[in-house]
């Protein structure tokens, strides 16, 4: 095992880490027209203890949790495959339950988070671990993908809004040689985004798509006051994960230095992984959508503002299955359901039988 960078004692480095992210917070009215005016919903976002809890996966509690086996050697690819406008598959995962836990963030430590909603593994919570949640029950299409998935909840006043039915969670090449892309690592865990960011700081996020929308609004970086109230209108949000991995730690104190985005390769329009995370991985997106429109000006997120959306990604699945989905969807150029069937494609088949199973 390399040995991991100078640490902290756990509890101290946690301190510094979440330090900024302590408080309680009211939200204020917006300062447009285009933000949501909830000046009457007081939330606590992350006012709550520091971790001071290691996660199961992590005996020693300093936070950094190392892959066995690290991938080394690895540079990072600057290959220009033949163009294809698609490289993903879908993962159709089901909303399972709500809870103040957060197995990343804390630990072992129920009840310390905001809320949030999860999805996939039915047993996440604040205990779960790389073991207790692979192989097990889930509400993605396919059995294989035991993966805990979670964000904030989002609520009308005081009453939780709950996505209804499969919602999307895309695997796609976020580098420009999609043949590199490799599966993830058994139990490499991360947060995308941040509950204390600001506006300005959502909005130019990398993993920003098109922000808060609704009817034909885009772009928003709060949630809007008003949507159209039809009943084909629903609130929906997209936000990209870094997908360039150091090869060395299936988590770190901060729940995100293990990861990168990718950048351009000077000269070119390319997307290449930086050279301290040159492991090219699926680039995990959001697509959530959640049944609410009309009178806007209550709803808000467990953490805040509209603007405070993050998420929470901890890999489960079985590798045999993801290796296929992603050899044959992105690796392979394809646009894929969650069978890892492009049907533009029909020729190329599906990774998956019609259970959503390797056959």
């Amino acid at each position: 095992m390399r040995p991991s960078p100078q640490r902290l004692p756990a509890l101290l480095l946690g301190t510094a880490l979440l330090a900024t992210a302590l408080g309680v917070g009211t939200l204020a009215s917006a300062g447009d027209s285009g933000e949501a005016p909830t000046a009457a919903v007081t939330y606590t976002g992350h006012a709550m203890a520091v971790s001071t809890q290691g996660s199961g996966d992590d005996p020693d509690g300093d936070g950094y949790i190392p892959a066995v086996p690290q991938v080394t050697g690895v540079t990072p690819s600057t290959n220009t495959p033949p163009p294809r406008y698609f490289h993903e598959f879908q993962a159709n995962c089901s909303v399972t339950h709500t809870a103040a836990d957060d197995p990343i963030v804390y630990p072992g430590q129920p009840g310390k988070s905001h809320d949030h909603t999860f999805m996939g593994n039915t047993s996440t919570d604040a205990g779960s671990t790389t073991a207790s949640l692979y192989g097990g029950t889930t509400t993605c299409k396919a059995p294989a993908d035991a993966s805990g998935y979670w964000m904030p909840s989002l609520y009308k006043g005081d009453r939780k809004i709950l996505p209804v039915g499969p919602q999307t969670i895309y695997y796609k090449a976020g580098v420009t040689d999609y043949t590199s892309v490799r599966p993830f690592p058994k139990g490499l865990r991360f947060v995308v985004g941040d509950p204390m960011q600001s506006a300005d700081q959502f909005r130019h996020h990398r993993g920003f798509v098109e922000g808060w929308e609704c009817g034909d609004s885009y772009f928003n970086t709060d949630i809007p006051t008003s949507c159209p109230d039809r009943a084909d209108v629903q609130l929906n949000i997209r936000f990209q994960a870094p997908s360039c991995w150091d090869g060395t730690y299936l988590d770190t104190p901060d729940h995100k230095s293990h990861m990168a985005y990718p950048v351009v390769k000077p000269g070119t329009n390319d997307n290449v992984c930086p050279a301290d995370h040159p492991v090219a991985l699926p680039m995990i997106e959001f697509k959530m959508a959640f049944p609410v429109n009309g009178d806007m000006s209550q709803v808000h997120l467990a953490s805040g503002r509209g603007y405070s959306f993050h998420y929470d990604f901890f890999n489960a699945w079985e590798e045999r299955t993801l290796k296929a989905m992603v050899d044959h969807c992105i690796v392979g150029g394809l646009q894929c359901d969650a069978r890892g069937y492009d049907q533009t494609h029909p020729e190329a088949g599906a990774a998956l039988d019609t259970d959503y199973r390797l056959p």
